[in-house]
């Protein structure tokens, strides 16, 4: 039997605003640290999300600063095909028109 690890208020902080991620915005790893009560912990951000395997989270709108897509598993070409559904363009590993993109929410989250 696999148990699974509890997951940490930060990480559940990371999750929680992951989920309000509208379709058709995007935030950086950075930007989701921030809204998580972390500023400056974006590699930590990436490393939960690289380690969740909640079903249905758009982990896809999670992107690199600049509007650099980044890695997505071994799977970059998924996180870019999903990113075109959900209306943008995307060029050379890049989003195209980022900041226009680019969603603030809230900067608190309580959870």
């Amino acid at each position: 039997m696999v148990t699974r690890a509890v997951p940490t208020p930060f990480t559940r902080r990371v999750l929680h605003v992951l989920r309000r991620i509208p379709a058709g915005s995007v935030a950086t790893y950075g930007d989701v640290a921030l809204m998580a009560g972390r500023p400056g912990a974006a590699r930590a951000v990436g490393q939960i999300l690289r380690r969740a395997d909640e079903p249905g989270l758009p982990y896809h709108r999670v992107v690199g600063a600049g509007g650099h897509i980044g890695g997505f598993g071994r799977h970059p070409q998924v996180k870019a095909a999903l990113l075109v559904a959900e209306g943008h363009l995307v060029r050379r590993g890049r989003l195209a028109g980022f900041a226009a993109k680019r969603w603030s929410g809230s900067h608190s989250t309580k959870s």
